[in-house]
């Protein structure tokens, strides 16, 4: 049976006429103190603290210079702290000031989730809202210097996807990797709204190999490059045993094999690590776990498109998120090698989402989100001046 231990503690206070109660009269008097203690106490935070404001933001683009957007709060109510962020890499941190506009410079067209987060009264995690609204940016800043000229893209404005451009591999045979994952020839992947769409499905609940279907693009033979500034925009899929890739590999895989050939991971994500997106070089003397690279969080790399870019010259491969001067991982060996520079050759794109895997599969898979989708609004190859 349970008891309300306090009752009985050793200190409680026992009135002179409740000894002289019988048995029935004192489990009463018991249970009616049990209830009022069980009764819930009211406290000085109550839901109209954490209702009590709304938040809100307007912006306006510059009538001279559209890639100009001003930014300004208009939350009402009482709340405490503001923090934003414009979608583009930028953010502020927490801060009092209310009344404080942005202005933010998009040199490139696309759509931007920029996000106001909001703090009330109670100023807890429970007492926060946030609204999100998408700028549109038509064009590319014409005086933007984008270090390099534009040699070729894939924008994926068409109704289908570009043969041109992009092969389809097939099949279900691991990759290498113990993945799951059945892939398709063209089944898993359209164009929607000028974006590339990838798809990865549930087949059935086996959680074997080919219990999931999905697809890998490649360009080998089509669209190969060497040096250059390399720009992906994509949106994340989410969820455990999610593990999807924008990356490159050697063109001479048939010949060298890998990891000699060279590959270069621009951005590999693990669904059960959410919010923590991975860029990393493989080569003969590092690869796999041994690879060289680095981690970064990007808390809205399910939510929003971000930009996931590589500049690659003789010397070294620098990786960034959004612009170029947001660095996330350096590789440059001092003296290269055959062995840990075999990147001095073409390179062709990958995009695929694999489903398990050694890396991807490490904490199961969660059968309850398919299905999950990787969205690609452009791969931009630029020759460096």
């Amino acid at each position: 049976m349970f008891r309300h231990k306090t009752l009985f503690s050793k200190h409680l206070f026992i009135p002179k006429k409740m000894l002289t109660m019988n048995r029935s009269q004192i489990m009463a008097l018991q249970f009616a103190i049990i209830t009022f203690l069980s009764l819930p106490f009211l406290s000085c935070s109550s839901d109209d603290e954490t209702t009590g404001y709304t938040p809100d933001f307007s912006y306006q683009m510059d009538a001279s210079n559209p890639n100009l957007v001003t930014f300004t709060n208009t939350s009402s109510g009482e709340y405490l702290y503001t923090e934003w962020d414009f979608g583009n890499g930028e953010t502020t941190s927490k801060e009092t000031a209310k009344d404080k506009e942005y202005t933010i410079y998009y040199p490139l067209k696309g759509e931007y989730e920029v996000q106001l987060k909001v703090w009330g009264p109670v100023n807890t995690t429970n007492d926060i809202k946030i609204i999100s609204k998408t700028v549109t940016i038509e064009a590319d800043d014409s005086e933007y210097d984008l270090n390099g000229t534009l040699v070729w893209s894939d924008e994926f404005d068409g109704s289908n996807i570009n043969s041109s451009n992009w092969t389809f591999e097939t099949g279900a045979n691991g990759w290498g990797n113990n993945e799951l994952q059945n892939y398709t020839n063209g089944s898993n992947a359209h164009i929607e709204d000028g974006k590339l769409v990838i798809t990865a499905r549930k087949e059935n609940d086996n959680t074997t190999a080919g219990s999931y279907s999905s697809t890998r693009m490649i360009s080998w033979g089509k669209q190969e490059f060497k040096y250059g500034r390399i720009e992906v925009r994509a949106k994340l899929p989410s969820g455990r045993g999610i593990w999807p890739a924008i990356w490159m590999l050697g063109a001479n895989l048939g010949s060298a094999g890998w990891p000699a050939c060279g590959e270069i991971d621009i951005m590999e994500y693990v669904g059960y690590e959410p919010d923590v997106v991975h860029a990393t070089v493989h080569t003969t003397a590092g690869s796999g776990v041994n690879g060289n690279g680095s981690s970064k969080r990007l808390t809205t790399c399910e939510e929003q498109f971000h930009i996931y870019g590589l500049t690659w010259t003789e010397e070294k491969m620098e990786f960034y998120i959004d612009t170029p001067d947001n660095i996330t991982h350096t590789y440059s060996p001092a003296s290269k090698t055959a062995a840990n520079w075999p990147f001095d050759k073409p390179q062709f794109f990958i995009l695929n989402i694999a489903v398990g895997g050694n890396w991807g599969g490490a904490q199961g898979v969660d059968n309850t989100i398919f299905p999950q989708t990787m969205e690609v609004d452009y791969v931009r190859v630029y020759e460096l001046d």
